[in-house]
């Protein structure tokens, strides 16, 4: 499990290696475009939700647990795309396979 921190290590969040790959990708291009946007996290346990207003002035990290970086489904940053380009704002969607 990796962890999504904004701004300081006490605005954290699990998230899986791989799921954090594909985020990383999306919310780096939106800020990088300097396109600030709602970013929606679940409790891996299910028992709650986060949100955080990505802009490009807000520290971000991503770390990661493992050593290898996952494989990137472009499928899948597509659809991270599409969901944080929404008026909801980027939600984790669940990975297209094939």
């Amino acid at each position: 499990m990796g962890r999504f921190l904004y701004q300081n290590a006490a605005n954290s969040v699990e998230v899986d290696d791989r799921a954090l790959a594909h985020l990383r990708l999306v919310i780096m291009t939106k800020l990088r475009r300097g396109e600030p946007f709602m970013f929606e996290t679940s409790s891996p346990h299910g028992t709650g939700r986060r949100d955080f207003w990505m802009h490009p002035t807000i520290a971000v990290q991503f770390y990661f647990a493992g050593s290898r970086p996952p494989q990137i489904n472009h499928r899948w940053v597509d659809s991270l795309m599409e969901s944080a380009n929404s008026a909801d704002g980027l939600r984790m969607v669940p990975e297209p396979q094939g």
